[in-house]
């Protein structure tokens, strides 16, 4: 039976909502700089709420999410900087391409388990991967594709930083809620017992293969919508944007957050990216800084920097 999440229950389900609202009220104090980096918080934070549903809620392996935040940052980029459609169009052509790749993928893959899921998956990022630097006619290889348009709502298109900035944060939030509303569904149930133990789930008449594979489109469609944003947040694309760097770095943010929580994507992102900027006055150390945090972290916080909630919360209970 599920247990009840006490690092969320109560007042920390407007968590959401009100964090939305400090960076509403504290970014006009922000500089470009610092916007910008936490708009590409933001975006990592919705590619690793998707992660977290399939690998935390699920307990599936994945490495190659990454594919699908390619699939549909190429093409809301192709359609729209070479095709002169609409934002919007393009953004659904790409998560509803990611989210077919996706089912017609995962059917078979998702037979396999453990590591062999894992292998299985990291081929198709490197398929994806190998595909949009040899497909140079429409993806211009490694030159990349530059020139695509900003974000836009409508006919305004959000060219200042910090409206960009609100911007992401309202998709976090719809995306954290109904990615919450899944795990507190019986879908989510569904995946926690597959999660505890595919055999016994089994027994209870759970249909393992489809709940699965829904878990695994959900979660591409969360990875399209990522790299979407993030074509256009930038306003270039190339191979590098989605390859393993972005596996690596959503990996660190699932486990720094706190895998299987419901903040635990948009904590890790935001400390991810932020880390990086804290240390850069250590120059020739700054990897040596961050790695040596990273390893305080997870010392200190092996579940994460949201099971940090459970402890306040047990000790108000004490």
């Amino acid at each position: 039976m599920r247990q009840p999440d006490t690092a969320n229950g109560g007042a920390m389900r407007y968590l959401p909502a009100a964090l939305g609202l400090v960076i509403l009220a504290l970014s006009p104090m922000f500089g470009d700089y610092l916007v910008t980096v936490l708009g590409f918080a933001a975006i990592y934070a919705i590619f690793v709420i998707g992660l977290n549903f399939f690998m935390g809620y699920a307990g599936q392996v994945s490495f190659g999410q990454n594919a699908f935040a390619a699939i549909g940052g190429y093409t809301s980029a192709i359609l729209t900087a070479n095709y002169d459609w609409g934002l919007l169009p393009a953004f659904a052509v790409g998560v509803v391409g990611a989210g077919m790749a996706a089912f017609v993928v995962g059917y078979p893959a998702l037979r396999l388990r453990g590591h062999y899921l894992a292998m299985a998956t990291l081929a198709l990022g490197l398929i994806v991967y190998e595909i949009a630097v040899e497909w140079d006619s429409m993806t211009q290889g490694y030159m990349g594709i530059s020139g695509i348009p900003p974000l836009a709502l409508g006919g305004w298109e959000i060219l200042d930083p910090h409206w960009q900035l609100y911007f992401l944060s309202a998709i976090v939030v719809l995306a954290l809620f109904a990615a919450n509303r899944l795990k507190k569904s019986r879908f989510g149930n569904a995946l926690l017992a597959i999660s505890g133990s595919e055999s016994a789930a089994q027994a209870l008449g759970v249909d393992i293969a489809y709940y699965k594979l829904a878990a695994f489109v959900i979660a591409a469609i969360y990875a399209a919508v990522a790299g979407s944003l993030m074509v256009h947040f930038v306003g270039f694309v190339s191979p590098e944007v989605f390859g393993l760097n972005m596996v690596i770095a959503g990996f660190m943010m699932l486990y720094v957050g706190g895998i299987g929580s419901t903040l635990g994507p948009i904590l890790g992102a935001c400390i991810i990216s932020l880390l990086p900027e804290i240390f850069r006055g250590f120059k020739d150390y700054q990897d040596l800084a961050f790695g040596a945090a990273l390893i305080l972290i997870l010392i200190f916080a092996p579940k994460g920097v949201a099971s940090f909630g459970r402890f306040f919360a047990r000790g108000r209970r004490n």
